[in-house]
């Protein structure tokens, strides 16, 4: 019964890092005013009748702070890209000359800065909700566990730990959040 008991809580912690992980990659394709190719990750092209990875097509640099260019490996794929980043509504309009695609970042306004702050917030909400719902799911199993036979002091201790190691990692998110606004609200 205990080690069912430390076998949910090891779980409780992989799963909320998972959470955690998942909130880096969605606040990283967040632009701050500062070019960086993980805005362009999650566009995919058509190559040759099949989704593929922007990355998998092409070289994407970052020749300076405002402009994504993007080199792909075979020249015919140029339209593809340009229709795949035009698809993506990522907010930038792409620029083919014939032998590079470049996306221009132009500087951010006060009021934009304040919606990407706001879907920050909306990535750092939706990351508390996950990490509460892993909470909500192994305090059961601890219920479970009790109902079966395991002690009520155990039990509690056991909710206890899990509810320490979800305040631990809804403090993680908040700082995440307050990282990326700092970030984002720095002309």
């Amino acid at each position: 019964m205990v080690e069912s008991l430390e076998g949910i809580i090891d779980d409780v912690s992989v799963q909320m890092k998972k959470a955690i992980g998942h909130l880096e990659v969605e606040i990283s394709k967040i632009r701050a005013g500062k070019a960086t190719p993980q805005i362009v990750d999650g566009i995919f092209v058509d190559y040759y009748g099949n989704p593929t990875a922007l990355n998998q097509v092409a070289n994407v640099m970052v020749p300076d702070a405002r402009t994504i260019s993007i080199q792909p490996w075979e020249k015919k794929m140029l339209g593809a890209i340009e229709k795949a980043i035009i698809a993506a509504n990522i907010g930038l309009n792409p620029q083919n000359d014939g032998n590079f695609i470049r996306l221009f970042l132009p500087p951010l306004t006060e009021e934009r800065r304040k919606e990407l702050v706001k879907r920050v917030l909306g990535e750092g909400e939706h990351a508390k909700i996950a990490v509460r719902s892993i909470r909500r799911e192994c305090i059961e199993q601890v219920k479970k566990l009790q109902k079966d036979g395991l002690s009520e002091d155990i039990a509690k201790d056991g909710e206890t730990r899990i509810q320490a190691t979800t305040d631990k990692f809804i403090a993680l998110v908040d700082q995440h959040c307050k990282d990326k606004e700092k970030e984002i609200m720095t002309v």
